[in-house]
Formats: structure tokens, C-alpha cells, sequence
């Protein structure tokens, strides 16, 4: 059985503000996406209407959100999360900057 992160409330749409979010689904896979409206992008998420990951994993739950002030940022710190190893992720997840530069300089 995966390590499941809590789930954590969705953050509300305010105008000019993005969001960088990370989905852990029911077999413990993560999905890192970014929008303007978490809402939204949840909900389509939890129909499988949200990409090809969450149709074809099971209940998406909301585990971290990072808040960015314009869609430029917003996509680059995405990009920037999907190069991660998954115990980066989990460290960013769980709060742990303080590994982060350890696991930056290896993908064990």
C-alpha cells in the first residue's frame, strides 16, 4: 500500500493569482499541473475530464498547492516540479524544505 498524503482544502479562484498543485491518486502516483482556478481544475480532474493521468487514475485528491502571481511562473515552477524525483516531491509535500538541496543533488 503507497504512502497517501492527506488531502488539503482547495484554495479559492482570486483574480491575477495561479496555482501550481500536486494530485496524488489512489495508487500513490503524483501529478504536478498548474491553473488559475483550483475549482475548476479539481473538479474536471475528479470526472477524468482533467488530462490523461486522472482518467486513468482513480480519484485524484489535492495533496500541496504553491500560489504564483502570473501564468509565466506558473508553468515554469510546474516544469520545474515534474523534473523532481518523487522524494522531492514527497520532502515538498510534507513541508521538508530542509532536504530539498540534499535530494537536489541526487535522485535517490
Amino acid at each position: 500500500m503507497p504512502d497517501l498524503h492527506p488531502s488539503i482544502v482547495c484554495p479559492d479562484p482570486y483574480p491575477g493569482i495561479f496555482w501550481v498543485y500536486i494530485l496524488q491518486s489512489a495508487d500513490g502516483t503524483y501529478y504536478v499541473g498548474q491553473t488559475r482556478d483550483m475549482h475548476e481544475r479539481l473538479r474536471k480532474h475528479r470526472l477524468g475530464l482533467g488530462s490523461k493521468y486522472t482518467h486513468d487514475h482513480v480519484v485524484p485528491r489535492l495533496v500541496y498547492t504553491e500560489r504564483l502571481k502570473d501564468l509565466t511562473a506558473a508553468i515554469q515552477r510546474e516544469r520545474q516540479l515534474k523534473g523532481w524525483s518523487r522524494p522531492k516531491k514527497e520532502a515538498l509535500i510534507r513541508g521538508d524544505t530542509d532536504r530539498l538541496p540534499k535530494l537536489s543533488q541526487s535522485r535517490d
